[in-house]
């Protein structure tokens, strides 16, 4: 069974309700929102959080590694080259010994390093698994109406370029986040044990920094936001573009669609360009500040090893803290690398971040949409009758029931007759405005009920009404005596057959798009079903029959054979309702004689709705409902409406069009 054509009008503005951390997700412009990172890393499970803190280790081990490589220069410089400078020694021994502990402990931090690269993927592809899986399962609980007024291409611009975002920030920006603190906070005490004179000058140097990161950053966050929902737009705009390209052809509209599609990329480029303007300027300022600092601590560095040489500086004492032998001048210039580098780093990935929490909030927003409500408890279920009463059986017989639990715990079976009424309904897509007024109607098990009226009448809307894709204002639907709101919507929609004008086929064989209303059907019922539908002669054709794959939405069939395929996928799910919409207005006349065929014999026996612009498809109608602005104005069957000689009839003899 196909999903229904999307209803016109625009919806109301969505509640999000939290998933995966309780409470929804809001954005704050330019600012870090560390709810988001935490809901982020919600995603880690158990394996994960250990691979996470063996990264840690690794990390830890990499910054150590990094420290001890600067003090074993300066430990050469005045444990070694000075010594042997001074004396004259040829004696090599230990210095190669302490390169040689230098070059083990360079080796351990290149392992961890590269540890820590090879976990990281595995962790950043878990992450993004999990909320791909958790965001292709939501969206199947979310109502017609979200995708009514949702563009399908921006929907997959959020698993796409939203989602790697997030691959770039987990894989490469917190790794080098995590690293850079564990880096800053090491080398801080390192450098504090070595000389607090040029520590004040490093901590001044950083703080000039990190003032011109937040002052240079708070300008780009809000922008990478609109980036994002300009790619979603651009992407929804290639997509629909791409689906309708013959109509773009036949009318001429290349130009015009190129134009609008500059328009869109113009207002990507702006958002793009403004977003990542302030942040590419960070790293040449930091680099230049860190150059900076380093020439300042060099000249400083030296002018306090001079002058502790020549004895200006006692070993004891407040003064004591100015002392510095060359060696510690090197080993605190590769400190102060060690120490400066991070922060840069951290102001160079600021754009990763910013642009993954945009994208954050964008896949957030689909899963802390609401899902659709389902409070029925009435549930369709197989039945067979003994001694004059139906009960349940596992066993599929071709007799179906509702199961109705009541309060007091006991269980009725009702059969599934089909019959379905509608009592005094209105409906509007949006509070304001009334699209059903007033809808009573009722269909007998078996009956054919035709809707007619020109486009915006409600006629797809009382479909979609009988389904529940969306639920009414006022009044009431009764299916087989049961309130449908007492009827779990799985349940209802399993009960009720739907064949579109605009059909939709998925990608596989012939046979696969037929057992799609029927996951359980054989082989034979698919067959049956073909048959029945008036589709098992062409298919046969087909050069690997029933195996005959189809892509690109039956793109190697025509428009005829895809509907039948349509209704033979209607007809394997058996349902007692059918509902009919405009099946057969995008066909030409012969085709539209063998899928007619097809059709009665899917109508036979079962309570069918049929939508329809060409009159001549319901003249056997049991009754024809003529809708105009939402209201019934005239019902009755083909003669009767002929005979009042009203809109009906004005419609039948073309002295009135639909519209």
């Amino acid at each position: 069974m196909s999903n229904p054509r999307p209803a016109q009008g625009k919806m109301p503005p969505r509640v999000p309700v939290g998933r995966h951390g309780g409470t929804p997700i809001r954005m704050k412009g330019e600012k870090l929102d560390f709810k988001v990172i935490k809901r982020i890393f919600s995603y880690l499970g158990t394996k994960q959080k250990i691979l996470m803190a063996v990264v840690v280790l690794c990390i830890f081990l990499s910054s150590i590694a990094t420290i001890f490589s600067s003090r074993f220069l300066g430990s050469v410089i005045d444990d070694h080259i000075t010594p042997m400078l001074a004396n004259g020694s040829t004696d090599f021994g230990p210095f190669i010994a302490t390169l040689l502990k230098m070059a083990g402990i360079f080796l351990i931090g290149i392992i961890a390093t590269f540890t820590q690269n090879r976990i990281m993927v595995v962790i950043s592809q878990s992450v993004l698994k999990n909320i791909r899986d958790e965001m292709f399962a939501h969206m199947q609980t979310l109502p017609v109406k979200y995708f009514d007024t949702n563009s399908h291409g921006d929907i997959m611009s959020r698993y796409t370029n939203d989602i790697d975002t997030l691959r770039q920030m987990i894989s490469m920006t917190i790794p080098q986040v995590i690293s850079s603190v564990v880096t800053i906070i090491s080398t801080f005490f390192a450098m504090l044990t070595e000389s607090i004179p040029l520590l004040a000058v490093v901590l001044v140097c950083i703080f000039l920094m990190i003032t011109v990161t937040g002052k240079v950053a708070g300008n780009s966050g809000k922008f990478f936001i609109k980036q994002q929902q300009s790619l979603g737009d651009v992407n929804g705009y290639i997509e629909e573009m791409i689906t309708g390209q013959k109509v773009i052809k036949v009318f001429c509209h290349e130009d015009k669609t190129k134009t609008e599609f500059d328009e869109k990329n113009e207002e990507l480029f702006r958002n793009a360009y403004s977003a990542n303007k302030f942040v590419n300027m960070l790293g040449p300022i930091n680099n230049n500040l860190g150059h900076l600092q380093y020439v300042v601590l060099a000249i400083a560095g030296c002018f306090l090893a001079v002058m502790t040489a020549q004895g200006f500086f006692p070993e004891k004492g407040f003064m004591s803290i100015f002392s510095l032998t060359a060696g510690s001048v090197a080993t605190f210039l590769g400190y102060s690398k060690s120490f400066t580098m991070p922060v840069n780093q951290v102001s160079q990935q600021l754009n990763s971040v910013v642009m993954a929490m945009a994208g954050a909030k964008r896949i957030f927003e689909v899963l802390d949409t609401e899902s659709e409500q389902d409070e029925g408890y009435v549930t369709l279920v197989n039945a067979k009758e003994v001694d004059g009463e139906l009960t349940e059986t596992p066993e599929h017989t071709g007799l179906w029931a509702w199961k109705h639990p009541h309060g007091d715990g006991s269980v009725t079976y009702q059969k599934l007759e089909g019959e379905v009424r509608m009592f005094d309904v209105d409906f509007g897509y949006v509070p304001e405005k009334t699209v059903l007024k007033n809808i009573t109607l009722y269909a007998e098990p078996g009956q054919k009920v035709a809707f007619v009226g020109a486009t915006g009448a409600g006629k797809t809307t009382i479909t979609n009404l009988i389904n529940r894709f969306y639920d009414i204002a006022d009044g009431k639907i009764r299916y087989d005596g049961i309130n449908i709101n007492k009827i779990k919507k799985s349940d209802l929609r399993r009960s009720l057959g739907i064949v579109l004008q605009d059909t939709n086929l998925f990608t596989g064989n012939v046979k696969e798009n037929i057992r799609y209303g029927n996951l359980n059907a054989t082989d034979e019922e698919i067959i049956e079903a073909a048959k029945k539908a008036n589709a098992h002669s062409f298919i046969s054709r087909l050069p690997q029959g029933y195996d005959t794959m189809l892509t690109g939405n039956g793109a190697n069939l025509s428009q005829g054979q895809r509907q039948l395929i349509s209704i033979a996928r209607a007809a394997v799910a058996d349902p007692p309702v059918m509902i009919l919409d405009e099946a057969t207005s995008s066909i030409d006349t012969r085709t539209e004689a063998l899928v007619q065929r097809g059709m009665d014999a899917l109508m036979k026996g079962r309570t069918v709705f049929v939508i329809a612009h060409r009159l001549s498809t319901v003249r056997n109608s049991d009754v024809i409902m003529v809708l105009e602005k939402g209201e019934i104005i005239e019902r009755g069957t083909h003669d009767d409406l002929i005979a009042k000689k009203g809109k009906y009839y004005q419609l039948y003899t073309g002295a009135f069009e639909l519209e």
